[in-house]
């Protein structure tokens, strides 16, 4: 027979059967307490038919020193609540009539309910149907993120802006002279993402503008650049991608095609488009694309105050390649690929007789390479050719390298290495171009909660056909980033080029910002 117990001052009364069930369900609700705490979110211009890889943390390009923006470094994700506290459940403090209201339904319920006696069998009448769960999720449909604190929220978008402004010196020695600049320069980006259930559409662009403190105009080189990438999720595991992008550089003064003695080298204006389509046949992934370019290029300035015209080197460009890989694993998937390409220059010859326009094939195999969070990238091997209209120029090709890897050895800590080889049209008379080949390494490091600090480094090798001497370049560099709040940060920059071959030249810069984000 239950034995009944009153506890002191209290009005329940409850018996000792149901004081064991109230145990065993008080030990499965902190069982559920502690394990809701546990679950909760934590703060954790060249010919190539081959697109380059995007790289998450992609090396610091020269003309940005000190305009660095954040890294890629995850800040601001939400942390648990102070105390343990699990959402959805409120608990007011101190309201006593709160406290007996519950105790008062407690009982009620209590009285309410029937007795179920644990030394009894359990029979399927006993039981409550068990929860289907959710809903599967549409595959056509993405689920949604984790809400980013960062942003301005604009309809179904979120913009992302930053803007720095740093003070820099670049010091330059090359043929025993040496020159110095000190300039301000002011670095604007941003990136538009689209919050749709399906479909996504991506804008990023940025710009940079310098300064000089003199009034030598020398060096003063504006840049900026906007893409947009809308990805369609069609039915059947296919994904189909339409690009677009712009962008705008000067040649650099140590380039093959610069124009020797020029105050101020020819602005390139390059137009993008592209359209690809992806489908997942069982083990199989089939890519199709088509690519369009459009390269013009402004006068180029020169020493005695006059214009010289480059239009002969106006051109534009389209090309496709077919893509097929066979998933071995979940991690590897090895391919092959196959593109060509044709390059129409707006002359049909240039300023000294040759016909430049010319025809790109290349082939290539790898393996794609997906570990997780520590390590996934793409590695391929192949050969490219380009063969030029006018029988006096050379076939310029070679063995080609292409990849990209990112490599998280810690958390806080991630490193990435990039791969690229291009094929690059000469403007010298009788020479048709060269073969150039990329390497790149960045890490960033997570010091604290609020300090990243960044490595960068590259080289570049220029293999000349044509018998000129080839040329290597080296860079590497340095920098911090303080974020001293959610909107701003302090960054610091140091880097170091070296030219050698055709051209010698050395280069060091250094710079410190702030930027402001939104």
């Amino acid at each position: 027979m239950d034995q009944l117990f009153r506890f002191p001052g209290s009005p329940m009364i409850i018996s000792r059967t149901k004081a064991t069930t109230l145990s065993l369900r008080g030990r499965a609700y902190g069982l559920l307490l502690a394990g809701s705490a546990l679950i909760l979110p934590s703060a954790a211009v060249s010919q190539s038919l081959f697109p380059d890889s995007g790289s998450a943390l992609p090396a610091i390009p020269s003309s940005q020193v000190g305009t660095a923006g954040t890294s890629t470094i995850t800040r601001n994700t939400p942390t648990a609540p102070v105390g343990g506290t699990v959402p959805g459940i409120v608990a007011v403090a101190g309201d006593e009539r709160a406290a007996d209201t519950t105790a008062q339904q407690s009982a009620a319920a209590r009285v309410q309910e029937p007795e179920v006696d644990l030394n009894q069998p359990i029979g399927p009448s006993d039981l409550e149907p068990l929860d289907d769960g959710p809903e599967a999720i549409d595959p056509q449909e993405a689920p949604r993120q984790e809400v980013d604190p960062t942003g301005i929220r604009l309809g179904t978008f979120m913009l992302r802006p930053s803007i720095n402004q740093s003070i820099n010196t670049e010091i330059t020695r090359e043929n025993g002279s040496k020159e110095t600049r000190n300039y301000a320069a002011t670095g604007i980006r941003g990136t538009l993402t689209s919050d749709w259930s399906r479909h996504a559409l991506t804008v990023t662009g940025e710009t940079t503008i310098e300064h000089n403190f003199t009034k030598s105009k020398e060096g003063e080189d504006p840049e900026g650049k906007i893409s947009a990438d809308l990805r369609l999720d069609l039915a059947d595991d296919t994904v189909a991608h339409l690009t677009s992008g712009y962008s705008f550089t000067r040649e650099d003064n140590d380039d093959p095609n610069a124009v020797g003695g020029a105050d101020v080298q020819s602005g390139v204006h390059l137009f993008q488009t592209g359209a690809s389509i992806g489908r997942d046949i069982g083990k199989i992934r089939a890519l199709a694309a088509v690519n369009g370019s459009r390269y013009v290029y402004t006068e180029a300035k020169l020493a005695d105050g006059g214009t010289l015209n480059m239009k002969d080197r106006n051109r534009s460009g389209i090309d496709g390649r077919l893509r097929l890989g066979y998933e071995l694993s979940p991690a590897l998937i090895p391919f092959g690929e196959i593109a060509s390409g044709h390059t129409f220059y707006d002359r049909k010859r240039d300023a000294s007789g040759y016909q430049r326009s010319s025809q790109t094939y290349a082939a290539r195999t790898g393996v794609e390479f997906d570990f997780g969070e520590k390590l996934r990238g793409e590695l391929g091997t192949g050969y490219e050719v380009v063969d030029y209209e006018d029988n006096r120029l050379k076939n310029v090709g070679g063995i080609s390298f292409d990849g990209d890897a990112t490599w998280s050895p810690q958390r806080g800590t991630d490193v990435n290495l990039g791969l690229r080889t291009t094929v690059q049209d000469s403007t010298t008379p009788g020479e048709g171009g060269w073969v150039e080949y990329e390497l790149t390494a960045a890490l960033a490091h997570e010091m604290r909660d609020s300090v990243v600090a960044r490595l960068s480094g590259s080289t570049v090798f220029r293999n000349f056909d044509s018998g000129s001497e080839d040329e290597v370049t080296w860079l590497a560099g340095a920098g911090i980033t303080w974020a001293i709040n959610r909107y701003l940060d302090l960054t610091s920059d140091v880097e170091y080029e070296k030219t050698t071959g055709g051209t010698e030249q050395n280069i060091v810069r250094a710079g410190m910002g702030l930027t402001l984000k939104r």
